[in-house]
């Protein structure tokens, strides 16, 4: 008498194919993460500035716009990050 086990055994193409999955979201991570930089950096040097001026005493302040779109990049960079990279899955 013989007995069928509750799973099939895997097989040797699956240890590839997972290790394909895993660089192809570290790749669009990665890519995500570059995009978004590129976005700050070509703001800085095309960008413009954001212009406050006072009514009262006639004075200006010139803040950069790149400095909000840094740190809006730094939020998304963290998130896509710790998602993007995560080892989730690989036990």
């Amino acid at each position: 008498m013989s007995t069928v086990s509750a799973q099939a055994p895997s097989t040797a193409s699956e240890g590839p194919r997972r290790y394909s999955q895993v660089l192809v979201r570290d790749m669009w991570a990665s890519l995500a993460i570059v995009s978004m930089w590129l976005a700050v950096l070509f703001d800085a040097l095309f960008g413009p500035d954001l212009v406050a001026a006072s009514a009262t005493n006639a004075s200006t302040t010139t803040i950069p716009s790149a400095i909000i779109v840094a740190f809006f990049a730094y939020l998304g960079t963290r998130v896509v990050a710790r998602y993007g990279f995560s080892q989730r899955g690989s036990a």
